[in-house]
């Protein structure tokens, strides 16, 4: 009977350790949930309590659950938020480098946007994110933005003027648009959709896969593919709670966010000419304007964008994006 009890004893005990030791993390992001980004992050979690055994458990926060993609950041790096998926433009609100992803038509397509962005870019730009308390885990995909809008085709620069375009915020978004001659409007993303469906914005822009994915086309019966800007994902992580992790740990972390942001890549690469598809079967005009005509009405964007990155960080930017090519 004793050796019993000290066994159930002893089966607690190490049940209570083992529940003490597990690590729950929090990964807040703003794709849909039908979006392929909530997908990885699925993925990125089962990966990580799969190889760590249960010790860590990532609990996922999708759709703008825990605020706007900038305050979500920020609560990443104060560390109430322990891993963040900003883009590009979010986090040029707090490093200057970041903001030269996005300067209009610099990457000629997805493999040479990824060839930058994996290689010399962050090999230059991780230390500033530990500047500013995160860390790096891997590069994951958003997409080319393109433009629609509920008043007419796109086709050239002209067709653009007069239109009110909804951005996120961040200079990188709105240089582009104006240098077109819209007018920019402001619109946290969860009321995107009221502020479209009751004609306030005539206009917003995005990558195909969150146009699809929150059906804007709904809305918008017209899609110019103008592929403006490009920017990404960045998976990070508060550095306080790196630290805290185990050597293995931060291994199985790193690799299982790479595996996610790879498969999301090619998922939302392959996925969008089906996207665009089906858009047109629900009465969606789509255009294929010309972009070197579009590219060719950036000077005062580049130079708005020269003045907010740096104009040091521009050209060594454009250095790398052209050693890429």
């Amino acid at each position: 009977m004793k050796k019993v009890l000290c066994y159930l004893l002893l089966s607690v005990v190490a049940v209570s350790f083992a529940q003490a030791q597990t690590i729950q993390l929090k990964l807040g992001h703003y794709a849909a949930e039908n979006h392929p980004a909530s997908l990885a992050a699925k993925m990125f979690a089962e990966g990580v309590e799969k190889r760590t055994h249960g010790q860590i458990k990532i609990a996922l926060y999708p759709n703008n659950t825990l605020g706007s993609p900038p305050a979500v950041l920020e609560q990443s790096i104060r560390g109430d938020v322990d891993m963040a998926l900003p883009s590009q433009g979010q986090l040029g609100l707090h490093i200057e480098k970041f903001n030269c992803v996005m300067l209009p038509f610099i990457f000629e397509s997805y493999a040479h946007a990824e060839k930058v962005i994996d290689g010399p870019f962050i090999a230059w730009a991780a230390a500033d994110l530990e500047k500013i308390g995160l860390v790096f885990l891997s590069n994951w995909e958003w997409g080319f933005r393109n433009l629609t809008n509920s008043k007419r085709p796109v086709n050239t620069p002209g067709d653009v003027r007069g239109l009110m375009v909804r951005t996120p915020p961040g200079l990188p978004y709105r240089a582009a648009m104006e240098a077109l001659g819209a007018v920019v409007a402001t619109v946290d993303f969860n009321d995107l959709q009221k502020a479209l469906r009751e004609g306030v914005i005539d206009a917003e822009e995005n990558p195909v896969a969150v146009i699809y994915s929150n059906r804007i086309y709904d809305i918008h019966k017209y899609l110019a593919m103008t592929g403006h800007t490009y920017n990404s994902m960045v998976h990070v992580i508060n550095k306080k709670v790196w630290a805290k992790l185990t050597s293995e740990q931060q291994k199985v972390l790193r690799e299982e966010s790479v595996a996610a942001g790879t498969w999301m890549r090619k998922t939302v690469r392959n996925a969008e000419a089906e996207q665009i598809e089906k858009m047109k079967q629900v009465g969606v005009q789509v255009t294929y304007p010309d972009r070197d005509k579009f590219k060719a009405m950036m000077k005062t964007a580049y130079n708005r964008m020269s003045a907010a990155a740096g104009e040091e960080n521009i050209k060594e930017f454009v250095r790398m994006v052209e050693a890429a090519k």
